[in-house]
């Protein structure tokens, strides 16, 4: 019987493992436009046009209280990109997204309430790929 478990997903950024995930999904990965587009000419012939776009997003919330966060809060304000892979390896299943060149779009927005709260940081992927 397949199984999924959490602890085989990882998010590496800059070469560093994050930790301290809010409840829910860990992280996201998708590439921003999709692999071609259509439309007819004026005599209902259909015409496809291959996009070569290479971006992709990144989208991970942790818990306010996580160790990585002012990691990723400082690597936002930097300048230079960095890689950023999440990968998912339980020994049968395999799958990783990302790529060498990203960027945080900008800090997350802060909430403060009577739990610890999320914080989410968004990575846009300059070579984004997936296998």
């Amino acid at each position: 019987m397949p199984t999924y478990d959490p602890k085989y997903a990882t998010l590496i950024v800059d070469g560093r493992y994050i930790t301290g995930f809010d409840e829910g999904a860990m992280f996201t990965a998708e590439k921003d436009e999709d692999f071609f587009t259509t439309k007819a000419d004026a005599q209902g012939v259909p015409i496809i046009t291959e996009s070569n776009d290479p971006f992709g997003t990144i989208a991970s919330t942790l818990s306010q209280t996580s160790s990585s966060y002012a990691y990723l809060n400082a690597l936002a304000k930097r300048k230079t990109p960095f890689p950023v892979w999440v990968n998912y390896n339980d020994g049968v299943t395999k799958e990783k997204a990302g790529g060498t060149q990203a960027r945080i779009t900008k800090t997350p927005s802060k909430e403060f309430g009577n739990e610890a709260s999320g914080r989410e940081f968004s990575f846009k992927v300059f070579d984004y790929t997936e296998e």
